[in-house]
């Protein structure tokens, strides 16, 4: 019996409610964005005509942009890849059976479900020079015999930065891995031990690649939402001095609401999306070749 055009028709009727929120929410805003970046702005917001790349070549051309974009590097790879690195050693260790785990489950999750602002606000505190708790710590404990200055230089303030961030997306790899450890087949892990397997054979032969999909969808998620992170950084330091502990989302947000540059602002959000679209295909496209290799 053929289906009738009711039938048919039904699946596009049930989605068709999330396809208008979309367009709505994010389709909508990108394509106004695209706009802005290609047309002339002005400081009170006022859209003219079309202009061409100059917004892109005026922000490219600004004096920042170069340092901009090395920290926005460092930070996404810094971030990505040691919270992923740690995240799934803590899965792990999570996955094992031991006295108190959903009690370590539980803390684990904290640093993810608490406000970013408050953890950004919360590390600006223990690395104070006059009273903050790490120096205060380490006197007492007699490892230091005078405070030091945590904060003496650029370089080091963005360290602190790229540390929060680190700490604060460890607990979501953390999940991510733990669900896909836990969805593999322990009889594979003891058919392993008959034959003899080392722990490090388990990892590589049978771990790591049947968690490999969660790693991806983490690994993917992540980049999007460091890239885009925006309130650790504002709330630490605010890109000073001189937007040199900036990323591009801190940075373009500075050029847009406080030096009202809208259009190269709206440019650089364009540079980003496209950065974002290479990065999350490039990485994708790899993992589906090893996939097929294998």
């Amino acid at each position: 019996m053929k289906p009738t055009l009711g039938k048919k028709i039904e699946p596009y009727v049930w989605l068709l409610p999330s396809i208008v929120l979309m367009a709505i929410f994010v389709i909508f805003p990108i394509c106004i964005v695209f706009k802005l970046a290609f047309s002339e702005v002005t400081k009170a917001g006022i859209v003219g005509g079309f202009v061409g790349f100059r917004n892109f070549k005026e922000a490219i051309g600004l004096p920042a942009f170069k340092q901009v974009m090395i920290n926005t590097f460092w930070w996404v790879i810094s971030v990505v890849g040691l919270s992923t690195i740690i995240g799934f050693i803590i899965a792990l260790v999570l996955n094992q059976k031991f006295k108190g785990r959903k009690i370590a489950r539980s803390i684990i999750v904290f640093p993810w479900a608490t406000s970013l602002v408050v953890q950004a606000s919360v590390w600006n505190y223990i690395i104070k020079y006059e009273y903050g708790n790490l120096n205060n710590i380490l006197l007492n404990l007699g490892i230091i015999k005078e405070a030091i200055n945590w904060r003496s230089s650029f370089q080091v303030e963005f360290v602190w930065e790229c540390w929060v961030g680190i700490f604060v997306t460890i607990p979501f790899v953390a999940f991510c891995v733990l669900s896909g450890l836990q969805s593999i087949d322990t009889s594979l892990y003891k058919a392993a031990d008959i034959d003899g397997a080392s722990f490090w054979d388990k990892l590589f032969h049978i771990t790591i690649p049947l968690v490999k999909p969660s790693l991806t969808v983490s690994t993917v998620l992540n980049i999007i939402y460091v890239f885009n992170s925006f309130p650790i950084i504002f709330t630490m330091t605010k890109g000073a001095p001189a937007n040199k502990t900036d990323t591009l989302i801190t940075y373009l947000y500075m050029l847009n609401f406080y030096d009202r540059q809208k259009g190269p602002a709206t440019a650089l959000s364009v540079i980003g999306f496209v950065i974002l679209c290479i990065c999350a295909g490039i990485y994708m496209i790899a993992v589906m070749r090893k996939e097929d290799a294998e």
